[in-house]
């Protein structure tokens, strides 16, 4: 009996804790463009992995503008995927992902928050309206919503599936 009352506390506490966006250790996070941009399609991740769905962020951005590192960390992958440049940062646990952005850095250098890693690539564009920075995180395989990083999501919590 005690111990369950004692599990019964620890699980009460867990509850009580209040709820932040996902975020590693000694990280502030900002905005990867300056001045904050609109927002030109937010994050909609698909119902399954294979399904169609948006794995990040459309930030209204102008071809040659600065792509700011939303935190620190060290560059995870620096180049070309599937003929787009591709920037990726580690923060611990959680990595940020930006594209298509042109970029001197390579695999391994530091960058800390708020310091340009590179400018919005004029072509090929990420958005078919007009110039946009693409913005992911991801903390393992799982994708998540990068303006969670900024407290501008309200927090949903959901069932889990089986």
């Amino acid at each position: 009996m005690r111990n369950l009352l004692l599990l019964l506390s620890v699980l009460l506490l867990l509850l009580s804790l209040p709820l932040s966006p996902p975020a590693a250790a000694d990280t502030t996070w900002r905005w990867p463009l300056d001045p904050p941009p609109r927002v030109l399609r937010p994050f909609d991740p698909p119902e399954r992995p294979w399904l169609p769905g948006h794995r990040g962020a459309d930030l209204a951005a102008e071809p040659g503008q600065d792509v700011l590192a939303a935190g620190s960390g060290h560059v995870h992958f620096a180049g070309t995927v599937a003929n787009t440049p591709v920037v990726s940062i580690s923060h611990g646990d959680l990595r940020t992902t930006y594209l298509p952005v042109e970029t001197d850095l390579a695999r391994g250098d530091p960058v800390t928050n708020g310091q340009v890693i590179g400018t919005v690539a004029a072509t090929p564009r990420h958005c078919p309206e007009r110039a946009c920075l693409h913005w992911g995180l991801l903390r393992g395989p799982d994708y998540l919503d990068p303006l969670s990083l900024l407290g501008t999501v309200p927090v949903r919590l959901l069932p889990r599936s089986p």
